[in-house]
């Protein structure tokens, strides 16, 4: 009886992604400049909280943004008028970015001016969370119309996130929302994930995010 050699093969298929990763980590942390990566379902209000964001961080840091989408400059466009510095990355089909795409990017955009740099990444809640863009830190934001329950459906993107904003508190009462369950769910998955419940229209909450986030980019550019 013939016998057959079998070999397990047990690096993961993103192995390669995850060192470029950590080498752009290493290399932002040389220049001083802060990535976050921005992720949520269409609709959510990634650009709009993000237009929020500059507004309150733009005295205190050098903003660069990166919006990635299929197709389009909508979002460039609606940063790029806050006055902060920003580039439109075009994914050709792909519903997510990586280490190596996300450099590009950074280099696209340019980073000698830059203190602060965000990914706003394509709007989907599977294939960004699986890769590693190389960012110093995650956030998502969950809109109240998606409802409380998505942290038990795309666990994967709750488990990477470092915090949670979520988003259009002031329609909660429309809604079969409960935050306390969506806290719960969300710490089910991810037990360190700060959660902050903002709404970008009317500023609620905001001043927690600024908070966060001001902590964050000054711990690592110190």
């Amino acid at each position: 009886m013939n016998h057959v050699k079998v070999l397990e093969i047990k690096q993961s298929v993103f192995a390669n992604n995850d060192k470029q990763a950590d080498e752009l980590r290493d290399l932002l942390k040389q220049k001083h400049v802060f990535l976050l990566n921005l992720m949520s379902s269409p609709g959510s209000g990634k650009t709009t909280t993000l237009r929020q964001t500059i507004a309150l961080l733009k005295d205190e840091f050098k903003i660069g943004v990166m919006e990635a989408d299929i197709d389009s400059d909508v979002d460039a466009a609606a940063i790029a008028a806050t006055g902060a510095k920003a580039i439109q990355l075009h994914t050709g089909g792909m519903c997510h970015l990586d280490a190596a795409m996300t450099r590009q990017g950074l280099e696209g955009l340019g980073t000698d001016d830059v203190d602060l740099a965000i990914l706003e990444n394509v709007g989907n809640l599977v294939c960004p969370a699986e890769f590693d863009t190389g960012a110093v830190k995650n956030a998502m934001i969950l809109s109240v119309p998606e409802g409380h329950d998505k942290p038990l459906k795309y666990p994967l993107m709750f488990s990477v996130c470092d915090v949670v904003l979520i988003n259009k508190i002031d329609v909660m009462p429309y809604f079969d929302f409960d935050l306390e369950k969506c806290k719960e769910y969300i710490h089910m998955r991810n037990p360190k994930a700060k959660v902050i419940p903002i709404c970008a229209k009317t500023g609620e909450g905001m001043d927690a995010w600024k908070e966060w986030l001001t902590k964050e980019v000054k711990e690592w550019r110190a």
